[in-house]
């Protein structure tokens, strides 16, 4: 059965990472209503850890707004003084973002697994919610290995949806992998303009 909220939101989660992947400021509006649709979509479906993403999703939104357009001195892009620059984690950040992860994903899946036996993949759905997190903090903070995570988010979403019976959301996420790609390709470009 089609879901109108599975299309809503197809269309509005291919609207914003697109923008994102084009370094546009832009992609936080739609963002904005995105998380609302998700949120409808995941109630409907049972995801519960998804769910619960949503209003944390909505608030990394509206920092990741503030931060893209509001940087600090030192963190201008070059070609653009009011835009915060694409940077790096460096491998400590990257270790401490893996390390995070995993203990999240799996004291979230047990806590989801004890609350909510309606969730049909509680461990599956905490690793896509502490993936999708992480994804956001960085892509918050403009850090190019946002892109990766995204990437490996994509990845785990398409199980997870196919599971579960949604019909657009696995088609969306293999569009968002080839996005995914370009944009890491082009994220990492602006980022050796800046370094």
């Amino acid at each position: 059965m089609i879901n109108w909220l599975d299309i809503v939101s197809s269309v509005l989660g291919l609207t914003c990472v697109f923008l994102a992947g084009r370094n546009s400021k832009y992609n936080f509006w739609v963002g904005y209503l995105y998380t609302a649709a998700l949120f409808l979509l995941f109630w409907n479906k049972n995801l519960y850890a998804n769910l619960l993403l949503q209003p944390v999703s909505l608030a990394v939104n509206i920092l990741g707004h503030y931060r893209w357009t509001h940087p600090r001195e030192g963190e201008q892009s070059s070609s653009d003084a009011k835009a915060l620059k694409v940077s790096g984690l460096g491998w400590p950040g990257r270790v401490y973002c893996i390390l995070a992860v995993l203990v999240l994903s799996g004291l979230w899946g047990w806590t989801l697994n004890s609350l909510f036996p309606a969730d049909p993949h509680p461990y599956l759905d905490s690793v896509v919610t502490a993936l999708i997190l992480l994804a956001q903090l960085l892509s918050s903070m403009k850090k190019w290995e946002c892109w990766i995570v995204w990437l490996l988010v994509n990845i785990t979403q398409i199980i997870l949806h196919i599971s579960v019976g949604n019909i657009f959301m696995p088609i969306v996420c293999g569009l968002y992998l080839v996005n995914g790609i370009w944009s890491l390709w082009t994220w990492i470009k602006l980022y050796k303009k800046d370094a």
